[in-house]
């Protein structure tokens, strides 16, 4: 017996992530459906620029949620993403602790018990009111919930996914001085991956999976009508063919979403309601990052241009 999923909540994500501007494919739409009732966190992969990011600030404006990042990089350790101790306020209180120790051993007739006195000034100085959140403490203390970013984890050191999993799995963490912290609301998480490293089995294990590609020309024209309004039917059909082109030839970077919809922006400006050879040629710095994919792609230019253009006007 095959179980099908109900059309009409994921038909509901799709609809709220448009609202906010964001073109979700069914696949991603489900994922996010999914996560949300299940209550595991989404390892979206896949390259540079296709809105794997923006997914997470779509997911928190439509929610109306508070949206926490963490950058992740090489070197990432506990004391930046988790929490650190206030050594400037706990320093402050040694000097008036110091200042006050007339009053604060007063009446102790022993050296033990003026040690007993020192040692509950002690603990004050590791109690909550000295600790400094960092995001992943933060993304536990919010009241409402919100929606937590790890961008990149694949820049982060192997090492510091084990700080990950226990959050993952339980949505809480356990800190020595302080015991174990556990979400108020458990966040809505997404990590992003750009596959610069394998991720390790434990960490995928508590993720649902999620891998965003270059979009299908229709879904990518729809995301071009939603970003650059001000480009016509025919110039969204034309670019994106375009594109689509570009993206078959061997280069160092292919153009991502984001850079479809930068240079549908820079057509729009130029008031180009269809492609043509020469603007193309003038503004391919704009779809391509590289000296060197811009040479490669030149020679082909025309041939894409008049490709597209049949494509446009008979789409």
């Amino acid at each position: 017996m095959t179980t099908h999923l109900p059309t009409s909540s994921i038909d509901a994500v799709t609809a709220g992530l448009a609202s906010v501007g964001y073109i979700a494919s069914r696949q991603i739409a489900t994922a996010v459906y999914l996560a949300e009732k299940i209550e595991k966190p989404i390892l979206v992969e896949g390259p540079a620029g296709v809105g794997k990011t923006e997914l997470a600030k779509a997911l928190a404006a439509w929610r109306g949620l508070r949206m926490i990042r963490m950058q992740c990089y090489e070197g990432l350790d506990e004391a930046k993403a988790l929490y650190e101790w206030k050594y400037a306020k706990q320093l402050l209180y040694t000097q008036i602790l110091k200042d006050k120790l007339g009053e604060v051993l007063g009446g102790a007739e022993t050296l033990a018990g003026a040690l007993d006195r020192l040692h509950d000034f002690g603990d004050v100085f590791f109690s909550k009111e000295f600790v400094e959140p960092r995001p992943l403490l933060q993304a536990l203390e919010q009241p409402n919930g919100c929606v937590l970013l790890v961008d990149e984890i694949d820049k982060s050191d192997a090492e510091f996914e084990s700080l990950l999993l226990e959050i993952l799995s339980d949505y809480q963490v356990s800190i020595p001085e302080l015991g174990t912290i556990r979400a108020v609301v458990k966040p809505l998480v997404l990590l992003t991956s750009n596959g610069e490293r394998d991720l390790s089995d434990a960490l995928k294990r508590r993720c649902l999976h999620l891998h965003i590609g270059f979009p299908e020309q229709k879904l990518e024209e729809r995301i071009v009508e939603s970003r650059v309004p001000g480009a016509s039917e025919t110039l969204r059909r034309q670019l994106v063919g375009f594109i689509n082109q570009v993206r078959a030839l061997d280069l160092k970077k292919l153009p991502s979403v984001s850079e479809t919809i930068d240079w549908a922006r820079v057509l729009v400006l130029l008031q180009s309601t269809e492609l043509d050879h020469e603007t193309v040629k003038d503004t391919l710095n704009v779809l391509l990052k590289y000296e060197a994919d811009i040479e490669t792609a030149t020679p082909q230019v025309a041939g894409f241009v008049a490709k597209a253009g049949r494509a446009g006007t008979f789409g």
